[in-house]
């Protein structure tokens, strides 16, 4: 598996698993758990996504669990997560509306409600989940700064930021942000037109995608409003000899930004074949045959 450096201090699987919908799942045992885990590993997928509002509140403690059981994983795996989600659910059920709350309070009580839940020491990156309106730049970015500082967090970044919004943090901030999780898909293709993913380029920051397989819809040929896509991307996955989810996967893989796509599922067998998205050539040709099927038409 081939390993990314964010900074000269984090270093990431090229491939990362996602924790987002662990709790959905019928089975969140921590020998379960454990079994997620070790399958990544063995597939050299090291790298593990959560947030604190994954599983309204319980995803973190899910996974703590398996770590409190087999301490020696924590060795062998970076963990991301992400804060500022405030939703009327869990911990926060009292709360009268959803929002995003990114004072230095709400930060180190999250990270530290995270440290506790997940039952580590440190949070190898922590991204700040979506923009906030109210955000004060200056109280926030020195939250920041303080938590690496304190080494509860080795390092920070942003999800669904603009440039403007990255810029506007950064500038309040010594240690730099090292990455931005954003959805990219064939479905949802615009952060490669709309400067999302040049900004990051031109600086050598390696995007996060969120979503590669656009929540499902891409694997799902039901969609009928999907049909052009599925279509292409099942001729390539025939010839390349591994399922759609991969070659879909592997589009992203093509793109020189470097994006690290994050792959969420609860089913072993679906975990265990996540690697087969780097066994798939996709020439330029290729890569285009594909956005061409998501656009709906040739490129002009």
């Amino acid at each position: 598996m081939q390993r990314i450096k964010l900074n000269s201090n984090i270093e990431f699987s090229r491939l990362i698993y996602g924790m987002w919908r662990i709790g959905d799942d019928d089975n969140t045992t921590a020998a379960h758990v454990e079994k997620k885990i070790q399958l990544c590993l063995d597939q050299g997928i090291t790298t593990f996504d959560q947030a604190d509002i994954y599983g309204g509140y319980t995803a973190e403690a899910i996974l703590g669990a398996a770590l409190k059981k087999n301490p020696s994983l924590r060795q062998r795996m970076e963990i991301v997560t992400k804060c500022d989600i405030v939703a009327p659910v869990g911990r926060y059920s009292d709360r009268k509306v959803k929002y995003y709350d990114t004072t230095r309070a709400h930060i180190e009580a999250s990270v530290n409600q995270s440290l506790k839940d997940m039952q580590i020491d440190s949070i190898d990156l922590l991204l700040i989940h979506r923009p906030d309106p109210l955000m004060d730049h200056n109280e926030t970015g020195e939250a920041l700064d303080d938590l690496v500082k304190s080494g509860k967090v080795r390092s920070v970044g942003v999800s669904n930021f603009k440039f403007w919004d990255w810029n506007l943090l950064q500038s309040a901030m010594t240690y730099q942000l090292v990455t931005n999780q954003i959805e990219v898909n064939l479905n949802a293709h615009h952060a490669l037109t709309d400067g999302s993913i040049a900004f990051l380029q031109e600086r050598g920051i390696k995007p996060m995608a969120w979503s590669p397989l656009a929540g499902g819809s891409l694997v799902d040929e039901n969609n009928v409003e999907l049909t052009g896509v599925h279509k292409a991307l099942k001729t390539m996955a025939t010839e390349q000899g591994v399922g759609v989810d991969a070659v879909a996967v592997s589009w992203l893989l093509k793109h020189p930004a470097i994006i690290l796509p994050i792959l969420g599922t609860n089913n072993l067998q679906r975990i265990a074949t996540l690697s087969d998205a780097l066994k798939v050539e996709m020439s330029r040709e290729d890569w285009f045959v594909l956005y061409e099927s998501a656009l709906g038409c040739e490129v002009a």
